[in-house]
């Protein structure tokens, strides 16, 4: 595929134990340019004809609502996915197309005025590295207490996950085709061998 009407990414995601963890950072550290910590909620919503594209067996479309709780001015990003690329045709890693906004002001109201559905929400404590033009998330996930809506902090024993994933939403062109940033990608999997298994999931 050498061009694509599409904007897409590409990820590789893994997880490990905590007591892999001191090592986990120390290598990806070596080979990043940047870090910072992390700590972001996330707002999933069903379409509104989600009972419709069921009833069809499409996969529904999710929108997601996403914020930075650690950087004072961050606004809320809505982005969606569609259906992940066959493994046939980008065998390596996990391509889908990817659409993403900004949106000031009130994004969880603003997605409810357009009709779709609250379903859940998650929290994700834990790191970012950037390396080029990639992001390398490492975390784990806290669950939302009914009560108050706040985050109840992960138990020691809680997986770390780790998605590998370019920054931004990227297209496949003459010029730089999508498996060049599949490459990139793929790099960091190298890296990783031997500590870590970063692979292809259909998400």
């Amino acid at each position: 595929m050498s061009t694509s009407s599409h904007a897409y990414e590409i990820a590789l995601f893994g997880e490990f134990l905590k007591g892999d963890l001191k090592s986990v950072l120390n290598r990806i550290a070596l080979h990043s340019e940047s870090a910072h910590q992390m700590h972001s909620r996330e707002v999933i919503f069903d379409p509104p004809d989600v009972a419709l594209q069921r009833e069809a067996n499409q996969e529904p479309a999710l929108l997601r609502a996403k914020k930075e709780l650690l950087e004072p001015n961050a606004k809320w990003l809505l982005y969606s996915y569609l259906k992940a690329e066959s493994a046939r045709t980008h065998p390596e890693a996990t391509v889908r197309p990817w659409a993403i906004v900004q949106v000031v002001g009130d994004a969880l109201s603003f997605a409810s005025a357009l009709g779709y559905i609250r379903r859940s929400q998650i929290y994700k404590r834990g790191y970012v590295f950037r390396r080029g033009s990639l992001v390398i998330q490492i975390f784990q996930e806290e669950q939302v207490d009914p009560k108050t809506q706040q985050p109840i902090p992960a138990h020691a024993d809680t997986l770390w996950q780790v998605v590998v994933k370019t920054a931004e939403p990227v297209r496949g062109t003459q010029e730089v085709p999508l498996g060049r940033h599949t490459e990139a990608v793929l790099e960091v999997q190298t890296l990783m061998k031997g500590l870590l298994d970063l692979r292809r999931q259909d998400a």
